[in-house]
Order: structure tokens, then sequence, then C-alpha cells
């Protein structure tokens, strides 16, 4: 059974949440513009956990792309006193995802920025495709994540490893990712390993 979830403005599907047997499947479909987390998905996420059982939860995204950051024109827009607010949304559900009972795992099947990146420091497992690119890009943007990333990552891998991420903004592919703690394995069909996982 498969439920979508589709985006502020009803065009298209935003995400997917797949029943299977061993786990939960939420699957980003906007691939197209690099999925990203903007205030409607982050709220379905929210909302999905209020009905969840005890299964696994994975996240995954279509073609080469896992997911990107919060979407760069709802930043654009925010009005200086709801900066905050704005930050603490995600970082609320990122916490919260951190908290789950069951496991969580991030099949990372392309592009992981951003925020996309803090979503999958919030699970328990990462496993990347080949292609996996890992980014927080903000110092090229002039902002920095408000999810939680500053926290997780450098627990995770270090602070050296994470002050060059956060200062160079350059994308780390899978094989250094492996390396340096970031992901736990690499598989060609990271979705698949996940399951195999949880199962």
């Amino acid at each position: 059974m498969i439920d979508r979830e589709r985006d502020e403005k009803g065009e298209r599907p935003a995400l997917e949440i797949e029943h299977v047997a061993s786990a939960l499947i939420v699957r980003f479909t906007r691939p197209q513009i690099r999925n990203p987390l903007s205030v409607a998905v982050l709220e379905s996420i929210d909302q999905m956990l209020d009905t969840i059982d005890s299964r696994p939860l994975i996240f995954t995204g279509e073609n080469d792309v896992f997911a990107s950051g919060a979407d760069l024109r709802q930043i654009a827009a925010v009005a200086a006193d709801k900066a905050e607010e704005f930050a603490l949304r995600g970082q609320r559900l990122m916490t919260r995802i951190a908290a789950l009972p069951q496991t969580t795992v991030a099949a990372v099947n392309g592009f992981c920025f951003g925020g996309a990146l803090d979503l999958a420091l919030a699970c328990d497992r990462r496993i990347a495709s080949p292609n996996a690119k890992f980014a927080h890009p903000g110092a090229g943007l002039g902002i920095i994540t408000g999810w939680g990333g500053t926290q997780r990552l450098p627990r995770l891998i270090g602070t050296a490893n994470t002050l060059e991420m956060f200062f160079s903004a350059t994308p780390v592919d899978a094989e250094r990712a492996l390396a340096i703690g970031l992901v736990d394995e690499i598989v060609a069909d990271s979705l698949s390993a996940a399951l195999r996982f949880v199962g």
C-alpha cells in the first residue's frame, strides 16, 4: 500500500509512504527539483510519525536524488522575526526522528545535501549507493543548517572532518563518506540493503 502526500500546490506528489511487510518506506518523489524538504514535506513527515506503528522506518529518494535541504525559496521568504521558528520546525522533526524507538535507516541513493544530510544524521544507520554525495552547502549560500547537523555531524565524523564539510561546502562522495564514518556501508541498491538490514 502506498500513501501519496501532495505538495502545497497539490500539483504532484512530494513523498510516498509505502507499507511493506518489514518496514515503512518514506520516498521523496520530486527528483527533478532535488526533493526539497519544504514546509509541506516536513509537516507530512511529522503527521506520519503520529500514526505509524513500531515497524522500522526507511527514508529514500528517487533516481539519483535522496533529498536536498529546506526549500531555498521558502527560506528567502522568511521574515526576520519568523526565522527562529522556521529553523525550529526542522530541528524538532529531526530530534523526533532521532528519538524514535524503532530502527531508522537513510537509504541514500544520490544527492544528500543540507537538511537532507541532517535527516540522514538523525537516522540510526546510513546506507549509501555508490553515486551518493553528501554536503552542507550553506557556506556558499551565507547560511548554516539549523536542523541539528552542527551537533550530530561532529559526533559521528569528528571535528576536523565536520569543519572541512561545513567550511568548504564541497560534496563528499560515497567512498570518502565511508572512510570518515559518515555512512555505514556502500551498496549498489541502498534501499534493498536497508530492507535486508531491518528485515
